[in-house]
C-alpha cells in the first residue's frame, strides 16, 4: 500500500510544486516551444512524470508503472472509444456522399464562412458535446469546416476555440454529475451554479470565432448575428441548468442556438460575404472593397473528405475588382432532394434519439446491470490522509459507454444511409489507421496524469494553491483549467481536484458550491490546449505533427478566457456578485 507524500520536497510544499509542476513543463514546452510530434513530447514527459514519482516522492516503480497502465487504459475506454466510433460514422457518411449533402445543407443557410463557422462550430459543435464529449465535436465539426473551404490550420483552431462553453454539460452533463458524486454537493445546486458562470463565455465564444476567421473586420460586419447566437445559447444553458435538467442542458441550448441563427438570417445578411477556400460566391456591397474573398485550395487532410462545389467571387460595383477566383470542387451548386438531406442528417438523429432512450429508467438499468468495477490488479494507494483512494478503481460500463451507443447508432445508419455492411466494416478499420498517432498522445496523456494523481503530485499542486486562502476565488478556475489541460477531460478534471476545492473552501469561508462550480466551469478552458484534443484536432485535419502550431494559436485564447472566469468566479466570492451564487 503506497501512501502520498505531498511534501517530499524538503518537508516544503513550495519546493514540492515546483518538483511535481516538471511533467506538465515538459509537455508544454515540448509542444509549444520545441514544436515535437504530439505522441512523442507525450510520451516523454510521461518519463519525467515516472522519474518524479519513483525517485523524488517515493512511489515504488511497481505501483508507478501499473498507474501509468491504469491511466492508458482510460485513455481508450471511454476516450478513445467515443472519438472513435463518432469519426467512424462521420467516414460513413463520407463514403456515401450523405456527408456532401450535409455540407450543402449548412452552406445554403449562409454563403458566409463566419456564419458556417458560428453554427457548425459552436452549435452544431455543441450537440456533439451534449451527446458524446471526449473530442468528438472537435473531431467532426473541423473536418465539416474544412468541406466548406476553411484551411486546414484554421479549421482547427475554430473548433478547438469552440469547444469550450458546452463542456461543463457535456457527455449528458457527466462532468457535473461526476462533481456531485466526489463533492457529495447536490447536483442541482452544482448545475445551477455553473450555469450561472459558463453561460458568459456563451456569449463571447461566437465573436471570438469571427475574429479568428476574419479578423476586426469580421466582427464589424457579423457581430449582429454572432450576438444572437451567443446569447440565445447563454439564455437557454442558464434556463436549462437551473430549472429543468442538467443532461438536457447542451442539447436544448445548442439546438435553440441554431435555430435563432437560422430565423435571424432570413431578416438580416452580412454587408459583404466572406469566403476564404472557394465553394461559393461572394459579392461585395456597392462602393465596398470587393477584393475580400480569396479562393485558396484547402489541403489533403488525413480524414476522407467530400468534394465541394466551385464558384466566382465578385468584387461590389464601384470598389475595386474582386478575385476570388475558382474554388476547389464541382462547379453550379447541386440541389438534393429532401429524402436525401433528411438521409444525411439522420445519423445524427439516431445519435440523439439513442442517447435519448438510453436515459430511460427502465433501458439505463439495463445497460448498467453489466457494468464492472474492479480494483486496478496490483494497485493500492492511500491519500496523504490514509484514506483508501479511489484512484485505483476503475468502471468498465462497456454497455452503457457513450462509445458503445455510438456503436448502435452506427449499426443503424448503415442500412438508413444505404452503406454496404463489409464497407463499413472496412471503414471501421480505417478509422484506427487515421487516428493511430491521437491514439498513443491520448493513451500516454492519460498515462501522465494518473500516475501524477497516484503518487500525489497532483494533489501537492492543488494543496499548494489552495493557501492561498480567501485569494484563492481567484486563482480556483485555474485548478480546473490545469486539470483539463493535463487529462483532456472535465470530468476527470473535477475527479482530481472537487474534493480539494471543497476543503479549501471551507478553509477560506468561501462558498463550496461556487468554488467546486469553478472548477468545472475553469476547466473548459483548459480543453482546448490538452495534448488529447490537439492530436484529435491535428489528426481529424491532416496536420498530425503539428499540434505544436496548433497548441500556439489556442493557447492566448485559453488564457485570456480562463482570465474573464477567474475575475467572474472572484466577484461571486464577493458582495458585488454574490447575488449570482446559489445559496
Amino acid at each position: 500500500m503506497y501512501r502520498q507524500i505531498l511534501d517530499p520536497v524538503a518537508g516544503s510544499l513550495a519546493w514540492s510544486s515546483l518538483v511535481a509542476a516538471l511533467p506538465l513543463i515538459a509537455l508544454f514546452v515540448l509542444l509549444g516551444i520545441v514544436r515535437m510530434t504530439a505522441w512523442l513530447a507525450a510520451l516523454i514527459s510521461l518519463a519525467v512524470a515516472l522519474v518524479v514519482a519513483i525517485f523524488v516522492y517515493p512511489m515504488p516503480a511497481g505501483p508507478a508503472v501499473l498507474a501509468a497502465t491504469e491511466g492508458a487504459a482510460f485513455g481508450f475506454f471511454p476516450i478513445l472509444w467515443i472519438v472513435i466510433n463518432a469519426i467512424w460514422i462521420y467516414n460513413m457518411t463520407v463514403h456515401t456522399g450523405h456527408f456532401d449533402v450535409l455540407r450543402r445543407s449548412f452552406a445554403r443557410i449562409s454563403d458566409d464562412q463566419r456564419i458556417q463557422g458560428v453554427i457548425i462550430a459552436f452549435s452544431f459543435g455543441a450537440l456533439l458535446e451534449a451527446l458524446a464529449g471526449f473530442g468528438t465535436p472537435v473531431a467532426i465539426t473541423s473536418v465539416m469546416l474544412i468541406a466548406l473551404g476553411f484551411k486546414p490550420m484554421k479549421a482547427a483552431v475554430v473548433a478547438l476555440v469552440a469547444n469550450t462553453a458546452p463542456v461543463a454539460f457535456g457527455a449528458l452533463a457527466v462532468p457535473i454529475t461526476t462533481l456531485a458524486t466526489v463533492t457529495g454537493l447536490p447536483l442541482g445546486d452544482l448545475s445551477a451554479m455553473v450555469g450561472r458562470q459558463t453561460p458568459i463565455l456563451g456569449v463571447f465564444v461566437p465573436i471570438a470565432l469571427v475574429f479568428i476567421i476574419d479578423g476586426v473586420r469580421g466582427i464589424r460586419q457579423t457581430w449582429p448575428g454572432a450576438l444572437v447566437c451567443g446569447v440565445v445559447f447563454a439564455i437557454a444553458q442558464f434556463a436549462v441548468s437551473n430549472y429543468v435538467s442538467a443532461p438536457l442542458t447542451d442539447i436544448v441550448a445548442s439546438l435553440l442556438s441554431a435555430g435563432a441563427m437560422v430565423l435571424f438570417l432570413r431578416v438580416w445578411r452580412p454587408v459583404e460575404s466572406y469566403v476564404e477556400g472557394g465553394g461559393v460566391s461572394g459579392f461585395g456591397t456597392a462602393g465596398a472593397d470587393g477584393g475580400k474573398h480569396r479562393a485558396v485550395a484547402a489541403s489533403t487532410a488525413t480524414l476522407p473528405r467530400p468534394s465541394g462545389g466551385g464558384g466566382a467571387g465578385d468584387g461590389g460595383a464601384g470598389g475595386d475588382t474582386g478575385n476570388g477566383g475558382a474554388g476547389v470542387g464541382n462547379g453550379p451548386a447541386q440541389r438534393d432532394s429532401g429524402a436525401e438531406v433528411f438521409r444525411a442528417y439522420a445519423p445524427y438523429l439516431i445519435i440523439i434519439a439513442v442517447f435519448a432512450l438510453a436515459q430511460v429508467p427502465a433501458i439505463k438499468d439495463a445497460l448498467t446491470s453489466v457494468t464492472q468495477n474492479f480494483n486496478w490488479p496490483g494497485l493500492h494507494i492511500e491519500s496523504s490522509s490514509g484514506k483508501p483512494s479511489t484512484l485505483s478503481m476503475f468502471k468498465f460500463d462497456w454497455l452503457n459507454a457513450a462509445g458503445t451507443l455510438l456503436i448502435i447508432a452506427g449499426l443503424i445508419t448503415i442500412p438508413v444511409i444505404g452503406i454496404r455492411p463489409m464497407r463499413a466494416l472496412r471503414a471501421y478499420g480505417a478509422t484506427y489507421r487515421q487516428l493511430a498517432a491521437a491514439i498513443v498522445t491520448v493513451m500516454a496523456v492519460l498515462a501522465l496524469a494518473y500516475v501524477m494523481n497516484a503518487s500525489g503530485q497532483t494533489a501537492t499542486l492543488g494543496t499548494w494553491m489552495a493557501g492561498a486562502g480567501g485569494v484563492f476565488a481567484l486563482i480556483s478556475p485555474i485548478l480546473g483549467w490545469l486539470g483539463v489541460a493535463v487529462t483532456g477531460s472535465d470530468t476527470s478534471s473535477n475527479s482530481l481536484f472537487g474534493a480539494l476545492q471543497l476543503v479549501a473552501a471551507q478553509k477560506a469561508g468561501l462558498s463550496a458550491t461556487l468554488l467546486a462550480a469553478a472548477n468545472s466551469s475553469g476547466g473548459v478552458l483548459g480543453k482546448m490546449i490538452s495534448p488529447q484534443n490537439l492530436a484529435i484536432a491535428a489528426a481529424a485535419v491532416g496536420l498530425s505533427g503539428r499540434e505544436g502550431d496548433l497548441f500556439r494559436r489556442v493557447f492566448l485564447w485559453s488564457l485570456v478566457f480562463v482570465a474573464v472566469m477567474c475575475l467572474l468566479v472572484f466577484g461571486q466570492s464577493t458582495p458585488f456578485l454574490s447575488w449570482m451564487v446559489v445559496p
